[in-house]
């Protein structure tokens, strides 16, 4: 039992021990006006990590959805890069995947270890690499969200069923894909979207890596290497992630104007 204010950013709390009044609070200057302008309900006190968290629930009217987007934006999910759209923007790259393939390592040499010291600690890097993940794909879901709204575009997204069992990937990519929350991501990118208005829509990825997104020929032989596209039969050349992208934005239309619906995050398929 609490009550908040605002005003001077702190909180009463009604304890076993009596009531505690003026306890202060912070966050981002963001947080704390979405925190004054739209908590209804119950609030949660958490004891995590050796900190206190006060977790607030807060309810959003939806945007008005923009029924006659200007085009879309797509988006093709990866290893090297976690998302590259369709304007050319990539988001992550060799330093992350640094990171994560460090994390990967100290994490298999603790487990090797099989001892209780290497299990906690094992177990404190894993939540502390979750959460670094959790905000990376806050930020890209952020960024690619926003551009949507900008320039009054929706958002096409490939289908993420099976995205990794249709990846046929060498031992160390394997280890990388299935080390990374897309489907988090994916819904991060749907919730956003729907706050900002956005139409959302779901495509069949398949064939996007090897599809030429100018002239549409569709070959293995179009991928000479894993950032490289270069179509055999009009000579388009491409980073292989854009060229997806494009073919995942060209999709995406497809499926709006053959009258998909249109309110994310409900899923829609095109053959």
């Amino acid at each position: 039992m609490l009550s908040w204010q605002h005003e001077q950013q702190t909180v009463s709390i009604w304890t076993t021990a009596g009531r505690l009044k003026g306890v202060a609070f912070t966050g981002q200057a963001g947080q704390l006006e979405v925190l004054a302008g739209h908590r209804r309900g119950e609030s949660d006190l958490v004891f995590q990590g050796g900190k206190w968290f006060l977790i607030a629930t807060c309810e959003i009217a939806e945007a008005a959805l923009n029924s006659h987007p200007a085009g879309f934006l797509g988006v093709d999910l990866g290893i090297v890069n976690i998302a590259a759209t369709s304007d050319g923007e990539r988001h992550c790259g060799r330093q992350i995947n640094r990171k994560r393939e460090s994390d990967r390592k100290l994490r298999s040499k603790l487990q090797k270890k099989n001892t209780k010291s290497g299990r906690r600690r094992a177990k404190k890097y894993a939540g502390r690499e979750a959460r670094r993940n959790k905000d990376i794909n806050h930020k890209i879901s952020k960024r690619i969200v926003a551009e949507a709204e900008r320039t009054g575009r929706g958002i096409a997204l490939e289908t993420l069923t099976g995205i990794r069992e249709r990846a046929r990937l060498r031992k160390p990519q394997r280890v990388t894909i299935h080390s990374w929350p897309f489907a988090q991501l994916g819904a991060f990118i749907a919730y956003k979207a729907k706050r900002a208005g956005a139409p959302v829509v779901y495509v069949d990825p398949a064939y996007t890596s090897q599809e030429c997104s100018q002239c549409h020929h569709t070959a293995r032989g179009n991928r000479p290497a894993q950032a490289v596209f270069v179509c055999r039969v009009c000579g388009f050349v491409e980073h292989a992630d854009r060229n997806a992208s494009h073919n995942i934005r060209q999709r995406g239309w497809m499926v709006w104007v053959c009258g998909a619906q249109s309110t994310a995050p409900e899923l829609t398929l095109i053959a």
